[in-house]
């Protein structure tokens, strides 16, 4: 019985084998060409040398080293499983069994042969499929434009300037109401005072420096007891200080200063009729020739100059020959010349952020009289355009007649609170 069972299945597989030589295969889904290409990705065959060169050559001596992998690839009739199953002593594999199962109970799934590969395989001369590594672009530049090599410059010269301007306003104004009975005495009184000074200075940063300095102050008062005077002035000045240097070393210049004052107004005292003085009564010109010193001390806080002039010319003038005598340059004349030498000393203190400090020393000597100055303005500033000011001034000058409680000693002082603007 054993025997006619093998006779049986030994027909049955020589049927089969027939049919699958006489029978047209199935038709290909895709060109034989692809099919190869599919059975090289399944095989994965060489793999590492495929990632490590540029080409993969596969030709028909190459041979599939391992059986199992014809599970992975199209359904093939392999002539070997065949011959295997009926050879003596001779054990198929676990895949092998799994392929002959199929050809057993699902021919139809059947789609080629060893055969016929073999003869697609053999008609392929020494395929060879190139390997392009497409590397990713993560960020590409632009490409620029390439300039041209000469290329037209528009040369554009800015003079530079070498002005600086700066300056200050201020208006203090004050008033006092005294009844008539006030226990203590007293008068009211109605004040203000309006001060002006701008700089423009001249630095090119080489040799040369002009300084020019302006200021400008005029002051009125009414008062009850006046009875001649509605309004009567308690300062007046106006005062231009113009030096010209040369410089000689880092701080020292060589100079020639012009200094000229006069006042707007007449200027009267309480119930007198008289005039005291008046614009251009006097009228004082001063010129000089010496050396300058450019201060700039306690981390720039501290900035002035100092003229020192062994050689100065003064001319002191009045138009009202009235006040000629009392002004010191003699009976009935206008014009008052001499020469001698004179100092000036000029700084600006910022004590504080909102404290500042500024003094002028003027003095001027002949072998005849001596003339001393000495201003004194602190201002405090509550804020950007409120401050209180106070002014010191006394002066010096025997050139004039002698008083007879103060000599030739004249003093100046006054405190006020008010409008001030720098700029």
């Amino acid at each position: 019985m054993k025997r006619f069972l093998t006779a049986i299945t030994f027909l049955f597989l020589i049927l089969l084998y027939g049919f699958a030589q006489a029978t047209t295969t199935a038709p290909i889904k895709t060109p034989t060409k692809d099919i190869y290409l599919q059975y090289i990705d399944s095989l994965q065959a060489k793999r590492d040398t495929i990632l490590y060169s540029k080409n993969f050559s596969l030709s028909p001596k190459d041979k599939i080293k391992y059986k199992e992998v014809r599970l992975f690839m199209p359904t093939t009739f392999y002539h070997d499983i065949i011959h295997k199953s009926f050879a003596p002593n001779n054990t198929l594999s676990s895949f092998d069994n799994t392929l002959l199962n199929i050809y057993l109970q699902r021919p139809y799934l059947v789609e080629n042969s060893s055969t016929k590969l073999t003869k697609d395989i053999n008609t392929i001369d020494n395929l060879r499929v190139t390997i392009h590594h497409d590397a990713e672009i993560v960020k590409k530049a632009e490409e620029k434009t390439p300039e041209p090599i000469a290329a037209p410059i528009k040369v554009m010269i800015k003079k530079p300037n070498f002005w600086a301007f700066k300056g200050d306003y201020s208006l203090q104004m004050m008033q006092n109401i005294v009844t008539d009975n006030w226990f203590q005495g007293g008068e009211s009184n109605y004040s203000a005072l309006g001060a002006i000074s701008m700089q423009a200075n001249y630095n090119n940063k080489q040799k040369i420096k002009w300084d020019n300095f302006l200021e400008m102050r005029f002051g009125i008062q009414s008062t009850r007891s006046d009875s001649l005077h509605r309004v009567k002035t308690t300062n007046d000045l106006i005062r231009l200080t113009s030096k010209f240097g040369l410089q000689a070393t880092k701080r020292w210049y060589y100079s020639v200063q012009i200094i000229a004052n006069t006042q707007f107004a007449h200027s009267y005292k309480a119930n007198d009729p008289k005039v005291y003085s008046d614009f251009l009564a006097p009228f004082n010109l001063n010129l000089s020739l010496g050396m300058d010193y450019s201060i700039d001390w306690a981390n720039h806080h501290l900035k002035g100059n100092i003229h020192i002039a062994p050689l100065a010319y003064n001319m002191k003038y009045t138009r009202l020959l009235d006040l000629s005598s009392r002004l010191g340059i003699g009976t009935n004349k206008h014009v008052l010349n001499d020469i001698g030498s004179e100092f000036n000393i000029q700084l600006d203190w910022k004590i504080l952020e909102m404290l500042l400090w500024r003094t002028r020393l003027y003095g001027y000597t002949t072998y005849s009289r001596t003339e001393i100055e000495w201003e004194n303005l602190i201002s405090f500033k509550f804020n950007r355009y409120i401050s209180t000011q106070l002014f010191i001034y006394p002066r010096f000058d025997d050139g004039v007649a002698r008083d007879n409680n103060h000599g030739f000693w004249q003093f100046k002082e006054y405190a006020s609170i008010g409008f001030q603007y720098n700029f």
